[in-house]
């Protein structure tokens, strides 16, 4: 028997509609169990079935750029979110579920630890409310910051400048001038082609790469310099 027989046409239309739009709300909350395959930067990382996850509501400093604490940042995400764990995708029904580049936009928990937020808390990342938009943690991110830069903790200590602006992307400034010096006649590293990449070490970044002139290079080898975020193939695309 219906479980609307009785009800009049206008209340049955009300009901479905109820249902309907608590069955999308429940949807929109769910989470989802992954596996990590790499990480980008210190806000991106790629799942193992080749998805890309930009994390909600926080920011890093660009790498490659050059920028300030950007490599650390990275090494924070790995130790949180290790290629090969399994992590929780949560999104948040106040938010896009997916950005322009066609990323999933979620929070990530591990070991029950809001990783967004734990970056957050380290000094690693800053708030970053796109459009002005605040989701479900977004007072808890900002308590974070407030007490990781009174306490000059992870970039607030290395980038002294950076401002903390929850609605701009956050700009923690030049970790140091960018080296021009092309490597020397027929010292390439062999795990690259497409351009004469000076061997390892030095540790080199994107920032260096371009710098030499280099717009992007193949990864043919072990990438010793982790060029390839996203383990696509191509470093510094």
């Amino acid at each position: 028997m219906s479980v609307f027989k009785g009800l009049s046409a206008a209340a049955a239309i009300a009901a479905i509609v109820v249902v309907a739009l608590s069955t999308s709300a429940g949807a929109a909350t769910r989470s989802e169990v992954a596996v990590v395959a790499s990480v980008y930067d210190g806000d991106t990382l790629t799942l193992r079935d080749g998805r890309r996850v930009r994390l909600l509501q926080i920011d890093t400093p660009e790498l490659g750029s050059g920028e300030c604490y950007s490599r650390t940042a990275r090494t924070a995400l790995l130790a949180l979110a290790p290629p090969g764990k399994r992590v929780v995708l949560e999104a948040d029904p106040a938010l896009d579920r997916v950005d322009r580049y066609g990323r999933l936009l979620r929070y990530i928990k591990r070991n029950g630890v809001n990783v967004n937020l734990e970056l957050t808390r380290r000094g690693a990342a800053a708030p970053y409310f796109y459009r002005g938009d605040r989701g479900r943690y977004s007072v808890w991110l900002m308590q974070a910051a407030r007490s990781a830069k009174a306490t000059k903790r992870g970039l607030w200590r290395a980038c002294p400048s950076t401002v903390l602006d929850p609605f701009r992307a956050v700009s923690t400034g030049q970790s140091g001038p960018l080296s021009r010096t092309p490597p020397p006649s027929g010292k390439c590293d062999p795990s690259y082609a497409g351009g004469c990449v000076p061997p390892y070490p030095p540790d080199l970044d994107c920032a260096d790469i371009h710098a030499l002139g280099i717009a992007y290079v193949r990864v043919v080898g072990s990438d010793p310099d982790r060029l390839d975020g996203d383990g696509d193939g191509l470093g510094c695309e």
